[in-house]
């Protein structure tokens, strides 16, 4: 799923989509009722792309990932109630995904996401990530235009002595004595 401007913000309820951001907190806008607000630094903002879910595995699985699951497991329909009874929320998670790690996810993580779920499903903002196709590198080297060399010629005539320069007409110190600079008076 492309979730990199949807975000949750620790103490209020829904989702908010990033709209921009200022000196001292971002503009967000919440996805249901539209209304347009602040989160400061201080608020814990979380983008729902960097959330991930415990697996028994030795890699997390990304918040995105699980919500593909779940539209696969519904054919793009709303997930159970976020409200159901939590052995029933844990047995259907386990449906989902079977190596989620029960000490570490609890019920209220699985309810948060299923509830993400049905608000996305809801407005259809459940867009599955298109696999961007990578080129081999050896097809992009060939397509930059090679730099030719110049001839020698040409080159040992700019390294010769500079015929345009100025020399520098500044007197010369000898090692250990300063300079005298000209004094300013100021009045």
């Amino acid at each position: 799923m492309v979730l990199k401007d949807i975000m949750a913000i620790s103490g209020q309820p829904g989702l908010f989509k990033f709209i921009a951001k200022g000196k001292n907190a971002i503009i967000v806008e919440h996805l249901e009722t539209k209304r347009r607000g602040s989160a400061f630094n201080s608020a814990r903002v979380s983008s729902l792309d960097e959330i991930t879910v415990f697996t028994e595995k030795e890699e997390d699985m990304p918040l995105g990932k699980v919500l593909d699951l779940i539209y696969e497991k519904e054919n793009g329909g709303p997930a159970i109630d976020y409200k159901s009874d939590p052995e029933k929320l844990k047995s259907y998670f386990g449906e989902v995904l079977p190596d989620y790690d029960r000490d570490k996810v609890y019920n209220s993580d699985i309810r948060k996401i299923l509830q993400w779920y049905n608000v996305l499903q809801k407005l259809n903002l459940l867009v599955k990530e298109e696999p961007e196709a990578k080129e081999h590198p050896e097809q992009e080297k060939e397509a930059k235009p090679k730099k030719e060399k110049k001839p020698e010629a040409e080159t040992e005539k700019k390294k010769g002595p500079a015929a345009g320069k100025k020399k520098n007409t500044a007197e010369k110190t000898e090692p250990g004595k300063k300079k005298k600079s000209p004094k300013s008076t100021t009045k």
